[in-house]
């Protein structure tokens, strides 16, 4: 044996799950007119407000994993359509906070409402979203998550 693993790889599972679950989500929210991307940013922005936070768009990059200049063009794109309302910071001129308008807390409810329903499914073989074995997936890909994509200097 040349020690080549038998079977799919860890990464291409991932990468797989992530990719059908992009996929599902999307068809999902389809009826709703909203892609996947703006359902995180909207859905990360109605949970960061419940909590209190006006995040600046960099700070909504750093919370939902998408790339500062992607979540620019979302936010200006969801602003034309008046789900999102973006001011510049006036103790940080660069910043530019994002806040949902009334019309995008209209939009977020029923997206969130279908995302719930669509985990429940995705989650059913594992147990459901409520279950141990659930827990110690979101477990496991947190500490994937949180692990440095660079190699020590």
């Amino acid at each position: 044996m040349d020690g080549t693993p038998v079977g799919p790889s860890p990464g291409h599972l991932v990468w797989r799950l992530a990719m059908r679950w992009r996929v599902a989500v999307d068809r999902a929210l389809a009826p709703l007119d909203l892609t996947h991307a703006q359902y995180v940013l909207l859905s990360s922005l109605h949970g960061m407000r419940r909590a209190g936070l006006r995040p600046s768009q960099r700070e909504l990059a750093d919370h939902t994993g998408l790339e500062p200049l992607y979540v620019s063009k979302l936010a200006r794109s969801l602003e034309a359509d008046g789900l999102v309302r973006r001011e510049r910071d006036p103790a940080d001129t660069r910043a530019v906070r994002l806040t949902l308008t009334e019309r995008g807390q209209q939009v977020v409810r029923p997206a969130i409402d279908t995302v719930q329903a669509l985990l429940d499914r995705l989650l059913a073989p594992l147990g459901g979203r409520d279950d141990l074995r659930t827990a110690a997936l979101v477990r496991d890909l947190s500490t994937l998550l949180d692990a440095p994509l660079d190699p020590p200097d």
